[in-house]
């Protein structure tokens, strides 16, 4: 597609009457309440899926490339944000021993035929949280900046030739479009910069509909223990710093996945990236979905599937950017569900730690309903600051936890030995036995007690690098290279604890 095609149709987009977009999904809001009520959006048992981002890089030198949309395409993985990304997405399945292999087993063939053909290319798909090593010849500043105006039209020069993410930079939604975050400040014309950060995306079906908002409250008092062992993007492409190592070392975040989304997408004083709210009833988490700001409207004609019927609702999660979310949706009446994407997890080091995590996460919600966990109770403002701490600290973080006797704690030993029992609990409901219910906690039980996540193992190698001598530039991309080294031999069947 030509610069002015695609202008073109991102003025398209710009001309669609907001109103009359508001009002079909008001309308549809009401139907989508009426089929909730009716349970079609009922399941006999809870379903998990999984959205896996990558992004790639030159196989020798470990830069940042842009990845043909021929190539996508073949080897079945979807267009992400930047021109260098590429996402899969794993079938729904029961929360189940078999369902959980089936998950592991889908995103492992699809990740080993793809590298077949990206290694054929001189690339390599990396699963990691940020990506330090710009394009050769390029800084991350001129990569993430580069734009052009075609008819009136701002366009991202490395962003996919998608309408909606171009529209973005467009509309009168007033984003910052810019990095905010320790010693990292970058302004923008696009929604570009948020291309650095890439995720996992567990899925979690409820049985019944109507008990997502319990489901979510639980989901909003586990999401900082979770990020906490999984944090995995302490830095920058290094240009990108107007700070010495020193402080960059010591001020530094863990987790900066978090401010890349927020600084870039949230306008000032009215966030939409956010640790959202708790929510009371399924009506709320429809009028929520339905009353918060649209970005880029879209008027559709109406589709054969059953969720078409919705379409416009369902247009609205594209925008709807809470760190948890409900989403409703199905492209069929039996396959109709409600479920929360749990969004803020970093890409891991391998597939069994992404595997490991959609399954603690899994079982937790299965477990903490089920045992009336008091943790139900924490106080809102304490779950949000627990994730915030997350970001900043990892698992050096002071989270707040209530126990299964009603016990506040700070006590990190004490907090994780609840939460995998717990999660194992909730996986022994859901048919596994205890072992291979280990096999998925263990993981992570080990970076808990060895007080090591990927973030910090990133972390030391820097500081190490840097303690020699090196220019910190140069720390940052060594470390990038023993990352990639790394996950070449560990990616699809090993975890990482066989780096430690």
């Amino acid at each position: 597609m030509s610069a002015s095609e695609l202008a073109a149709q991102v003025r398209e987009a710009l001309e669609v009457d907001g109103e009359e977009f508001a009002s079909r999904v008001d309308e549809e809001v009401e139907a989508l309440r009426a089929e909730i009520d009716d349970g079609t959006f009922d399941n006999p048992q809870a379903i998990v899926g999984l959205e896996y981002e990558f992004y790639a890089v030159n196989a020798e030198t470990d830069a940042l490339m842009r990845v043909p949309r021929r190539l996508l395409e073949y080897i079945g993985f979807e267009k992400e944000l930047g021109l260098h990304n590429a996402e899969l997405s794993t079938a729904p399945q029961p929360l189940s021993k078999y369902g959980l292999r089936a998950q592991e087993a889908e995103v492992q063939a699809k990740l080993d035929a793809a590298e077949n053909e990206v290694t054929r290319e001189g690339m390599a798909l990396v699963s990691d949280g940020l990506w330090t090593v710009p394009p050769v010849g390029e800084t991350a500043t001129q990569y993430l900046t580069d734009s052009i105006e075609e008819d009136g039209i701002r366009m991202a020069t490395n962003m996919s030739a998608s309408v909606r993410y171009h529209a973005m930079a467009n509309t009168d939604y007033a984003a910052e479009l810019q990095l905010d975050a320790p010693h990292v400040s970058l302004d923008a014309d696009t929604v570009m910069p948020e291309s650095l950060i890439t995720s996992i995306q567990p899925h979690y079906q409820v049985a019944h509909a109507h008990d997502l908002p319990e489901n979510f409250r639980y989901a909003l008092r586990v999401t900082g223990p979770l990020l906490a062992m999984a944090v995995n993007s302490p830095f920058f492409p290094p240009d990108l710093y107007d700070a010495d190592p020193e402080a960059i070392l010591s001020e530094g975040w863990m987790e900066n996945r978090v401010p890349v989304f927020e600084s870039v997408l949230n306008p000032d004083g009215d966030p939409k990236v956010t640790f959202p709210e708790d929510i009371d009833s399924i009506g709320e988490a429809l009028q929520r979905i339905a009353d918060d700001e649209t970005v880029v409207p879209t008027l559709l004609d109406r589709g054969d599937r059953f969720d078409d019927r919705f379409e416009h609702f369902r247009h609205k999660h594209g925008s709807f950017w809470r760190w948890v979310r409900p989403v409703f949706d199905g492209p069929t009446k039996q396959s109709a569900n409600a479920r929360i994407e749990f969004r803020p997890l970093p890409c891991q080091p391998t597939v069994r730690d992404t595997i490991a995590l959609q399954a603690v996460f899994a079982g937790l919600l299965e477990s903490l309903p089920r045992r009336e966990h008091p943790i139900y109770n924490q106080p809102w403002a304490d779950a949000r600051e627990n994730f915030y701490a997350a970001v900043r600290d990892g698992l050096d973080a002071e989270l707040r936890w209530i126990t299964a006797d009603g016990t506040e704690t700070t006590d990190t030993e004490e907090l994780y030995a609840e939460l995998f029992e717990l999660a194992r609990d909730g996986l022994e409901l859901r048919g596994l036995d205890a072992e291979e219910a280990n096999r998925y906690i263990q993981p992570l039980r080990e970076r808990v007690d060895r007080r090591v996540t990927p973030a910090s193992w990133k972390h030391e190698r820097v500081a190490e690098a840097v303690g020699r001598g090196e220019p910190f530039a140069q720390a940052v991309w060594g470390m990038q290279a023993e990352y990639i080294d790394k996950q070449t031999e560990t990616l699809i069947e090993g975890t990482f604890l066989d780096w430690l």
